[in-house]
């Protein structure tokens, strides 16, 4: 299958799984874990609670409850120390790892958000060529649909509706 990148609420699309920018308490804080929690409803909470917590680059797996996809994976990516503790590599292990699950579970479609770049204080940027590099790699090796959705207007508006990468070239297209 392919890779597509999209404009949108991760809340609102319709695959087996999306993936969850999460911390390490799975607790729901700010962004898009605050905004998957909220949306998914109070049995998240719960059964995050049950599964004490994950680790920085690991990844864990629960029922979405109210949302449009069946389930949702929790990653915990790094907080940018600088790109002095290894968080590009431990980025590219949060995202295999949630693909791994994914596969695991014969899962078709799974959906993104830029891990890390929010509140972790990753470089978009380079948050970004990190996210399709990991994810064209992934897909060499798997067949499935995977989406990455961008929220942030500051990454539309840079990159014009298209991102470029490895001389491939992506349009957003909107959700």
């Amino acid at each position: 299958m392919s890779l597509k990148i999209v404009y949108g609420d991760i809340t609102k699309i319709n695959v087996d799984a999306i993936v969850n920018a999460a911390n390490t308490r799975l607790s729901g804080g700010g962004g898009v874990d605050g905004a998957i929690h909220r949306a998914a409803g109070p049995r998240l909470a719960d059964a995050c609670r049950k599964l004490n917590g994950c680790g920085i680059g690991e990844a864990k797996m629960t029922k979405a409850y109210n949302l449009p996809t069946k389930y949702i994976i929790h990653t915990v990516g790094p907080i940018w120390n600088g790109g002095i503790s290894d968080e590009e590599e431990i980025l590219r292990t949060a995202y295999n790892n949630s693909l791994d699950i994914a596969a695991k579970n014969g899962f078709n479609s799974i959906a993104f958000p830029l891990i890390s770049a929010g509140a972790f204080g990753f470089p978009k940027q380079l948050a970004l060529e990190i996210a399709i590099k990991s994810l064209e790699d992934y897909l060499k090796m798997k067949d499935m649909m995977v989406y990455l959705l961008i929220y942030d207007s500051e990454i539309l508006d840079k990159y014009e509706g298209k991102i470029e990468y490895n001389h491939k070239v992506y349009n957003i297209e909107p959700l």
